[in-house]
């Protein structure tokens, strides 16, 4: 990421629009960089060197950011509004809801943004999405959907917000409300069609209230206290109404069973999901990460049954080091 980007001024946020303190809960943001091992389960896919952003959440140096930026890292670095680097060290990222928390190893002389609650956010309200840098970094947006998202790398958020216009770096950007306070962490850019065969840019955004039942499982033992899920390892979308596989992950799962790019899932056991989110929800609920997973398959137009001996992908990641 540069370091002298900035978002037009046309969409930044201004301190006479708001009735909190605008600048002071947008120092709360801070700049994120990680370096990830050349052997590192997700260097190839997520890549070796990741910039975004995270917020801090607590007067401790606890951070907030999206799990991606922070996944196998060996080392991470904050930057504070002005310029101050201090280093972080992984507490732990959860895959089901996107969330990542890393400690502060120094003070960061900057105030811990209080949560608020995404639960009534409309479409049409207002919101900052902050990046590190203060409001020549952020922008003045509102809420466009809340609706299911489904990512292709076996990923579901059962109502994600959707935000507009787009922050040009999205990653751990913190989306505040009108009260000043954090309704959730930005995940992905996207586009949304509009009318006359126009289309927006839009934020996903992963809503703060997932993250209240987790947070103190999430300090003290680095993730939620829950079964994992089975991971198949592979890449899926929606292509002409039916589900297909885009691709496999080296090493995973589905590629030691065989499956091949372009096989269209048409069958999970009993199941018989008609859309990416339904595909996923199928999977998990054959049982724990370690189940014997069942997949019909149609490969060339001729039906193909394939055990799937899913993972707990979190074996498969380094775990965070203290230096």
């Amino acid at each position: 990421m540069s370091s002298d980007w900035k978002v037009p001024p046309a969409v930044q946020p201004r301190p006479q629009a708001y009735d909190f303190d605008l600048d002071r809960a947008l120092s709360s943001v801070v700049g994120l960089t990680t370096s990830i091992p050349v052997d590192a389960f997700t260097a190839d896919t997520l890549g070796r060197e990741r910039a975004g952003h995270g917020v801090l959440i607590r007067e401790d140096g606890i951070v907030l950011t999206i799990g991606y930026l922070i996944t196998e890292a060996s080392s991470v670095w904050l930057t504070t509004h002005d310029g101050r680097v201090v280093p972080g060290h992984v507490i732990g990222f959860d895959g089901e809801t996107g969330f990542g928390l890393v400690q502060a190893l120094g003070r960061l002389d900057v105030p811990a943004m209080p949560l608020g609650s995404s639960a009534d956010l409309e479409p049409g309200d207002p919101v900052v999405i902050a990046g590190a840098g203060g409001r020549r970094r952020s922008v003045a947006a509102q809420v466009v959907m809340r609706q299911e998202f489904a990512g292709y790398w076996e990923y579901v958020l059962d109502d994600a917000l959707f935000v507009a216009p787009s922050h040009p770096h999205w990653g751990g950007t913190a989306v505040i409300g009108e009260s000043g306070e954090l309704l959730g962490i930005g995940s992905l850019q996207l586009q949304q069609d509009e009318a006359q065969d126009r289309s927006q840019s839009i934020n996903m955004v992963v809503p703060i209230d997932l993250l209240k039942p987790i947070l103190p499982d999430m300090l003290r033992q680095g993730q939620a206290d829950r079964p994992p899920r089975p991971w198949l390892g592979l890449f899926a979308a929606e292509i002409g109404g039916q589900v297909t596989i885009a691709g496999v992950v080296s090493g995973g799962p589905a590629e030691a069973a065989g499956l091949q790019v372009g096989d269209v899932v048409v069958g999970v056991a009993d199941a018989q999901p008609r859309d990416l989110a339904a595909f996923f929800r199928s999977v998990w609920n054959a049982g724990p990460a370690g189940t014997e997973v069942m997949l019909r398959l149609l490969r060339d137009g001729r039906p193909v049954d394939v055990a799937v001996a899913s993972a707990d992908r979190m074996r498969l990641l380094k775990r965070p080091v203290l230096h």
